[in-house]
């Protein structure tokens, strides 16, 4: 392999002659050999995003030549775009407050815009890291409004992984609504209800979680930008600062503005600690509602798709897997929060070095979030009901002789479930049925007044209209 040299405050280094990074992307791949994960993707395009936007500022306010910024601008849209994303090696966990990720953005962007305008890459290039790509600029104030442009996206995203979600058991819902079922509290049969309106009650839980993920974005549109160092702006122009959210905004088609108090927005974290608990929440319905599914497949009452096989030992075993994936992606989410929480905690005066972890904790959380619930919207779709299975329960269940307390009183009701179980039979509603008659327990059990609210009084109904 052939290698360039280059040189920094430090000294010199060789780097890979073919590469479109530099000294400090080495140093940085040298240092941090921590967790072995990368930088998200989403991060890369929105730290291009950034650089872009800045390019624009500066070339339209001629702090750089047409040439040298048009070549910039051209370079970061083929980053935003998705090539060159395998020049950005640097570990996720990188210390520094985010330095050797916008470092790593100026050396790549620097060199490819050079070879766009026919120039070398390294030393000799005719674009410069500092002075042109960051020019007017901190990894203070692009890192984090990188960071918040790529949660913004990714948070779109798990809306409408979300909002599919929500629908398939909405789905599931309307097909499974005539089907009565035992309901259960405490994993002891309770009164019954129907399959459908259990599903809806998944379906009402993943609507919440679509809210907070579309509200929650606001919290994120209030950018650093030009605040450079510590928020002050120092170093920047003021015609720069001001210009320079004008096209943040028109290269992300995102509604960001500028913070009110910029040392505020530099310093403090706490934006993306509570965007990570709307994360949890989600994460929290997925856990909940994954168990549920399993449960009432271990019961029998609905059938969850087979997908591969489950024993390496046992012929013909099929376990729920897609909801054991999500489940542990939910609990990866949780986790992710205690993270994301610590890291916006601790960071210390004028800025947080520990916005990387962060970062990649928060935009994992999305990620597995997205996937988990687009596996899980394909397993809901593939659910099927077992009626005879949800029947046979029912018919059973001593629960289901509060139907008839409106109609013929606790006390009776009470006997006549006494009374049922000393006489040995094992079917409650064909005993009622000789008892009360057809009618009155089909009316009784009917899909209908099973998820009515409450049940109609209509004397005093009457009086209250």
């Amino acid at each position: 392999m052939e290698y360039r040299t280059e040189e920094d405050l430090l000294g010199k280094l060789s780097v890979p002659a073919h590469v479109y990074w530099g000294i400090n992307t080495q140093r940085a791949i040298a240092n941090f050999q921590l967790s072995g994960v990368k930088m998200n993707p989403a991060l890369i395009r929105a730290l291009a995003m950034v650089k872009k936007a800045c390019s624009l500022a500066n070339t339209e306010l001629e702090y750089l030549d047409p040439e040298t910024g048009g070549a910039i601008t051209a370079a970061c849209a083929e980053i935003v775009n998705g090539q060159f994303l395998n020049q950005f090696p640097i570990d996720a966990l990188s210390g520094g407050a985010g330095t050797s990720a916008n470092m790593n953005a100026n050396e790549v962007i620097a060199n490819r815009a050079s070879e766009l305008i026919d120039g070398p890459k390294g030393p000799d290039a005719k674009i410069k890291p500092l002075a042109h790509v960051n020019l007017h600029q901190s990894t203070n104030d692009v890192y984090p409004t990188a960071v918040k442009i790529a949660c913004i996206y990714r948070l779109r995203s798990l809306a409408e992984a979300v909002a599919k979600l929500q629908g398939a058991f909405q789905a599931k819902e309307k097909e499974f609504s005539g089907i009565i079922k035992t309901g259960r509290t405490e994993l002891q049969e309770a009164v019954p209800v129907t399959l459908g309106a259990e599903f809806s009650a998944f379906a009402e839980a993943f609507s919440r979680d679509r809210w907070r993920c579309f509200k929650c974005e606001e919290r994120l549109r209030v950018v650093n930008l030009g605040a450079t160092a510590v928020g002050t702006g120092m170093a920047a122009p003021r015609s720069y600062i001001f210009l320079v959210i004008d096209k943040l905004r028109d290269v992300t088609g995102l509604g960001l503005s500028r913070g009110e108090n910029l040392m505020g927005e530099t310093a403090n974290a706490d934006a993306f600690v509570e965007v990570s608990g709307i994360l949890k929440a989600h994460a929290a319905n997925t856990l909940k509602v994954c168990n549920d599914l399993r449960l009432l497949n271990m019961l029998g009452e609905i059938k969850l798709p087979p997908v591969q096989a489950g024993s390496s030992i046992m012929p013909g075993k099929v376990n729920p897997v897609i909801c054991e994936a999500a489940m542990q992606c939910a609990m990866k989410v949780i986790a992710n929060d205690y993270l994301v929480t610590e890291c916006a905690a601790r960071g210390s005066l004028q800025i947080n070095e520990f916005l990387p972890l962060l970062a990649h904790s928060l935009l994992e959380s999305m990620d597995l979030l997205i996937n988990a619930d687009a596996a899980l919207t394909a397993y809901v779709e593939a659910t099927t009901a077992e009626p005879a299975r949800c029947k046979e329960y029912v018919d059973r269940s001593t629960a289901i002789v509060t139907a008839f307390v409106p109609v013929i009183g606790y006390k009776k009701a009470e006997a006549l479930l006494v009374e049922f179980k000393s006489s040995g039979r094992k079917n409650l509603r064909e005993f009622l049925n000789d008892r009360l008659g057809a009618e009155v327990v089909d009316k009784a059990l009917s899909p209908y007044n099973i998820v009515s609210l409450g049940y109609r009084d209509d004397e005093k109904d009457s009086k209250g209209a």
